[in-house]
């Protein structure tokens, strides 16, 4: 149980110090963006569109990229695990051989 703390404790720091700092350099360039400003514009279309508030369509737009970025991460995940399962598979066949 110690080594999965310490494990545990390590990821965070791990992370920890990859965090970038300078939030408002970051915010400021993001927003300037040009494909924050096409957001802002689909934000737009998609309210009125749907008869709907820019507060409603913006968590729409949001929900579907984390969706989107979601769903992806899943596959890769499953490809991985498919993968490794594959890479095992085939290494006990190799043990099994001898």
């Amino acid at each position: 149980m110690e080594s999965i703390q310490l494990l545990n404790t390590a990821i965070i720091k791990s992370k920890e110090k990859k965090i970038n700092n300078s939030y408002e350099e970051r915010l400021t360039k993001i927003n300037n963006s040009p494909a924050i400003e096409a957001i802002n514009k689909s934000i737009s279309i998609l309210a009125e569109n749907q008869k709907i508030s820019r507060d409603q369509a913006a968590l729409q737009v949001i929900d579907a990229i984390r969706e989107l970025d979601s769903i992806w991460s899943d596959y890769v995940t499953m490809e991985g695990i498919d993968r490794l399962k594959g890479m095992l598979q085939g290494s006990n066949g190799q043990n099994s051989s001898h």
